[in-house]
């Protein structure tokens, strides 16, 4: 167990409450616009029903304040720098109090940057969350091997500092058993056993993944190996380099300035040894051998899950007057190589262990470890994006089960939570008892629904807010020209059938119509070619309302997270038996847009 220091503080639960009410009041309006589907937004009038302005001054403002989102203008500074969560009443009106439309862009811009996760402080730093976990102590990793040798750079980026913060909670807890839930193609799990030195159980639902797991672990515990092997060879390489510059002592000069070593001191030994016996080299290199043939013994005898051998090939090559004359160093060449072949056989037996299992399992928030895991002991429970509900369920299992000491959990689909209050359901229909939205008491009390689209919306890739950017506008507005087409033609309001990728693959906007209306199983035959390219001149001038729109949903889709992540903060701070929860900031957002983690801890025993 780390001698860790006190943990940050954050917000209590009363806090997090009153920032939850301030956010659905705003929500309670803008819902509107995250929940109309982009698919009817000309045959159901959208623009005109949810907003009140022309589209050109609603996309220059958002434009505007993408561009400035670092430093925001400074007539909606004061608004940002509110400290009292109930001045945010005092904004100029944002919706119109009879028609619910959009009025005021700018006060929007500004809402929707004051309820960002980062405005609220709802984060402690990463840095100084590893430093309270931490301490003084450092640590030990190899760190000759980096993830983006086998895994692409998205992915390495988010593996690297996840396991860097799962790795400092478990030293915190002083465990080695580590539960990751949605595991996938089991990178996390790989690199948290083989750099770690963790015992992982990564569970996931599909077989498929299972067995690509264990075949793609496999493959890196072989390249793990040539890494390790290869860091070894470049330590010998310098080694025997410095063996050829130096001529060797004759054996009666060597015997007499041994002797008078012997007598030394510590620290004149050490001075005599760089200045006597090796001239050429300077203190720096010699001082790195010496400190890399130590990393080589300690991770031999501690870490011999990480693949190392022996380090007495490279004690070979060096000069024999540059190895102080300890008695370890005395012993028969006969008995060296034995020993050195049981700790071979010793090292290749721990490092075959399998330190990462792979499971299959559907897991639900009802799940029992102990059935899956048959040496359950204290552990970690993480998830690297779960998707949809098993990011909720991976929170209750942690909560409801003692064995879990610490949580490291990222969600991601949004859209495939299911929602208690989303639509009236027929008794029957109520099986379902957990879900996975919401799950505090508050947002259950209040019966809070987002819906679909807006958790879709809540997906939305964060650097397109960066760069001031929508959606592609094209694609969508064909699709929603085609509904408008399919509806007067055809007589169709809601199609169950969906059109995919369809755009991707035409020339033109006649050519996109015949393919998805065939796609569609309709007769495109029915439609001569000027009906259809008459709708299309009757839209494209309006075609900037649509990219104006979507821009208004890309700009609110933060909230919507804000929301999701705050519901299961609040979740969290609910339960007796959690001691600490915080949110991180783990990822670059424009690598990974799904950057927050949820981090909670149990009391240390």
């Amino acid at each position: 167990m780390a001698a860790s220091g006190p943990l940050p503080v954050t917000q209590d639960l009363s806090t997090l409450r009153a920032t939850l009410q301030g956010l659905l009041r705003f929500l309670r309006e803008a819902l509107s616009i995250s929940n109309a589907h982009t698919v009817d937004f000309y045959t159901e009038s959208v623009w005109e029903q949810l907003v009140d302005l022309p589209p050109d001054v609603v996309l220059a403002t958002l434009k505007r304040f993408a561009s400035e989102a670092e430093a925001p203008p400074s007539d909606w500074r004061p608004l940002l720098g509110t400290k009292r969560r109930s001045d945010l009443t005092s904004f100029p009106k944002i919706f119109c109090e009879t028609s619910q439309k959009l009025v005021n862009v700018e006060a929007f811009a500004v809402a929707v940057k004051y309820y960002s996760v980062q405005n609220l402080g709802l984060c402690t730093p990463f840095e100084q969350l590893l430093v309270a976990l931490r301490g003084n102590q450092k640590q030990r990793t190899d760190g000759n091997v980096k993830p983006d040798e086998f895994m692409n750079l998205k992915k390495s980026h988010e593996v690297q500092a996840m396991s860097e913060l799962i790795s400092s909670i478990a030293d915190y807890f002083g465990i080695k058993q580590v539960i990751d839930l949605g595991s996938g193609k089991g990178y996390l799990s790989s690199f948290l056993s083989l750099k770690y030195g963790l015992n992982v159980y990564g569970i996931d639902s599909s077989n498929a993944n299972t067995h690509g797991a264990e075949e793609r672990n496999r493959k890196l515990k072989k390249h793990w190996k040539v890494c390790h092997t290869r860091s070894k060879l470049d330590v010998n390489g310098l080694a025997l380099k410095m063996a050829k510059g130096k001529k060797v002592q004759n054996e009666s000069k060597y015997k007499a300035d041994t002797g008078g070593l012997c007598s030394s001191s510590p620290t004149s030994q050490e001075k005599m040894y760089s200045s006597d016996f090796l001239p050429d080299f300077s203190g720096a290199v010699i001082s790195n051998i010496r400190k890399q043939m130590e990393n080589l013994h300690v991770y031999s005898h501690q870490e011999e899950n990480l693949c190392f051998e022996n380090a007495s090939s490279l004690i070979d090559l060096l000069p024999v007057n540059a190895i102080e004359p300890t008695s370890s160093f005395q012993i028969s060449k006969r008995k060296k190589s034995e020993a050195n072949r049981e700790r071979r056989k010793m090292t290749s037996t721990s490092s075959e262990s399998n330190i990462y299992s792979p499971l299959t399992s559907f897991i639900t928030a009802d799940s029992e470890l102990h059935d899956i895991i048959k040496d359950l002991e204290d552990c970690l429970m993480v998830g690297l994006h779960t998707c949809g509900d098993l990011a909720p369920s991976t929170l209750r299992i942690f909560a409801s089960k003692s064995e879990a000491r610490g949580l490291c959990s990222i969600g991601c689909c949004y859209h495939l939570l299911s929602e208690e209050f989303e639509t009236p359901r027929e008794a029957a229909e109520c099986t379902q008892e957990k879900w996975g939205f919401p799950m505090c008491q508050y947002l259950k009390e209040e019966k809070w629904c987002c819906g679909r689209n807006a958790r879709m919306s809540a997906c939305l890739a964060l650097e397109r807010v960066a760069v001031g950017q929508g959606l592609p506008t094209e694609s969508l507005f064909y699709r929603a020209v085609l509904q408008d087409i399919i509806k007067d033609c055809y007589g169709i309001t809601k199609c169950d059938r969906h059109v995919g990728k369809v755009y991707s693959k035409s020339s033109s906007f006649l050519d996109y119509v015949r393919k998805s209306l065939k796609k569609l199983g309709l007769d495109e035959s029915k439609l001569p070619k000027n009906i259809i390219m008459d709708y299309y001149e009757k839209y494209k001038p309006r075609m900037n309302e649509l990219e104006a729109f979507n821009m208004l949903k890309v700009v609110l889709a933060p909230c919507i997270e804000t929301l999701i992540l705050l519901d299961r903060l609040c979740y969290l701070k609910e339960q007796e038996d959690i001691a600490w929860s915080t949110l991180v900031k783990l990822f670059d957002p424009v690598k990974s847009p799904r950057c927050y983690a949820i981090i909670a801890l149990k009391k240390q025993q």
